[in-house]
């Protein structure tokens, strides 16, 4: 696979079909196991979601950009987007073994995120949020 591959999303639901295919058809080319490729997707569901739905003011149109790149058997993701500056690394760990009832909502999806990728990283630039993401597939 060419080290880079990209897609442009807009900040709308229905692009999380578009992405799934991109990271599918990423995940086949790099030769990923079907059980690392359904994780990767469900990372990059979870993170692309959270920029859905919170990077941008309701009712605003806003671009996700993600560059794709396998390189020495890593697969790496760098989502940008334009909206408020949030970066997901400053945020506590969820804490998972407390009842459903006892724990504060949100954090989840960036918990699974940490969890499933090797690295994640975070930083704003030019008024752009970058989150890069890695997986190690081979």
């Amino acid at each position: 696979m060419a080290c880079r591959k990209n897609i442009t999303l807009r900040n709308n639901v229905g692009e999380l079909r578009r992405l799934s295919c991109f990271v599918e058809s990423l995940c086949r080319e790099g030769g990923a196991g079907k059980n690392t490729a359904m994780n990767i997707g469900l990372a990059m569901e979870e993170a692309v979601a959270n920029i859905i739905f919170y990077a941008y003011p309701k009712n605003t149109e806003g671009e996700i950009i993600i560059s794709a790149c396998l390189d020495n058997g890593v697969l790496s993701f760098r989502i940008t987007d334009t909206g408020i500056p949030f970066d997901p690394t400053d945020k506590k760990e969820a804490d998972i073994d407390l009842p459903a009832e006892q724990r504060r909502i949100g954090g989840l999806g960036i918990h699974i995120v940490r969890k499933i990728m090797d690295t994640v990283s975070y930083m704003r630039t030019d008024g752009k949020n970058i989150l890069t993401l890695g997986k190690r597939i081979s």
